[in-house]
């Protein structure tokens, strides 16, 4: 057992004191949201003989919110299936030799991501119009694909490289088809970043908001939503919804990053 010594132990004091510290900023929004979505503030004070969690209940009984969150889950599954699929088909033509425009395919898949949300939002709407599309759901979703498409892409694109070229070889060798080996080999192996990337691209999606402003028509999603009815002021209602969308989130991320972090040695090691 190794003994720390009075350096070591001072380093890690500060490091966790730090650590709480930003754990506390970024997190004190939520349960002050929490808090206020459950008692009501009066001149500045707090009544907390009003402690009730009717302001949920209302916000269920509120259809356009009822509305706005069935839009959100709509957009956010069907893009994320329409980016995770896309990302599959460009990653392993990427990874093909000798495919053609390979650099020039990669930015266009980067650029949407890299850019600022309201320059993309801006050329999807301009896109949109040109093409006769109306703005709607499917504008949104076409706009949530483009722009979580990077991620899921990305994701892809480094389990795939890690694969050793031999596994493929191995079932050509087997006498498999290209359909089987894709099947069989490459997608049990890509299954578990496909997977990490939809999740991750879902968290994306259902928090945009600037794209969604620029493509939505008269069609809500729920950061729509919530946008517009913060422009009255912070309402019991209004913090019950910002607790629930924060709470989403947070349950994704959390998802992402067990997703996302290591379980021991892969195959190729």
């Amino acid at each position: 057992m190794t003994v720390q010594s009075g350096g070591q132990k001072i380093a890690v004091w500060v490091t966790g004191t730090l650590t709480v510290i930003v754990f506390v900023l970024l997190y004190a929004p939520v349960f002050i949201s929490m808090l206020f979505s459950l008692v009501e503030i009066r001149r500045g004070k707090i009544l907390w003989e009003t402690l009730s969690f009717s302001p949920y209940v209302t916000l269920w009984s509120n259809t356009s919110v009822i509305d706005a969150l069935t839009n959100t889950a709509i957009v956010a599954i069907i893009s994320v299936i329409v980016a995770s699929v896309l990302a599959v088909i460009l990653a392993l033509y990427t990874e093909r030799e000798g495919a053609i425009g390979k650099r020039a395919l990669e930015l266009t898949i980067y650029l949407p991501f890299l850019l600022p949300p309201i320059v993309t939002g801006l050329a999807l709407l301009v896109a949109s119009a040109e093409m006769g599309l109306n703005r709607g759901l499917a504008t949104v979703v076409l706009g949530h694909a483009i722009f979580v498409l990077a991620v899921a892409y990305r994701l892809v694109l480094t389990r795939l490289q890690a694969l050793p070229r031999s596994l493929i070889e191995a079932s050509f060798d087997l006498g498999a088809s290209r359909w089987q080996t894709l099947r069989y080999v490459l997608m049990p192996h890509l299954a578990s970043a496909v997977m990490t990337g939809a999740v991750l691209a879902l968290t994306l999606s259902f928090d945009e908001t600037l794209i969604s402003t620029f493509v939505a028509g008269d069609r809500m999603t729920l950061p729509l939503r919530l946008w517009a009815m913060m422009r009255v002021g912070f309402t019991p209602e209004i913090n019950a919804l910002v607790t629930v969308v924060l709470l989403i989130t947070i349950v994704l991320a959390v998802i992402v990053a067990w997703r996302m972090k290591p379980k021991g040695t892969t195959e190729e090691d």
